[in-house]
């Protein structure tokens, strides 16, 4: 399962967003896709029924790498990280679903340029994402 987090309306930081909805429009039936945007706890039940082995979650994540930087961001060093712009911080969402579900929970974060209130995602995301985008592809066409 992914779940995409991210306000589309605050330039890289919809970036979560952004590849949750195009990884939905491929068609595999080993994955289920959803677009938390800025409530990705809102999803918590669907994860709890459908009860997945992995579940990836797609964020903006502030590194203090350059941007565009893919990382896969270990639970234990969420709390070192500035974490998108959601309500509820994003280990507390890790925690409620490591404690509720047998699933195993990976981040997958991209370091943005900007999260100001613009409608574009920077060059050096767009770069990112469509990278994560064409490893997924490849991914799913292997299961």
């Amino acid at each position: 399962m992914i779940l995409g987090i991210g306000n589309e309306m605050r330039g890289d930081d919809g970036l979560g967003s952004i590849l949750a909805q195009k990884l939905s429009i491929l068609e595999n039936e080993n994955i289920t896709v959803f677009d938390g945007k800025t409530v990705p706890e809102n999803f918590t039940g669907a994860i709890k029924r459908e009860t997945p082995s992995h579940l990836i979650l797609l964020d903006a994540v502030e590194m203090n790498e350059t941007p565009g930087h893919i990382r896969l961001v270990s639970k234990e060093e969420i709390a070192n990280y500035s974490i998108s712009t959601h309500a509820m911080p994003l280990s507390f969402l890790i925690k409620y679903l490591e404690s509720t579900t047998p699933t195993k929970i990976m981040l997958l974060g991209i370091q943005p340029k900007n999260m100001d209130l613009i409608y574009e995602t920077s060059p050096e995301v767009q770069e990112s994402l469509n990278y994560v985008l064409k490893l997924f592809n490849h991914l799913l066409k292997t299961f």
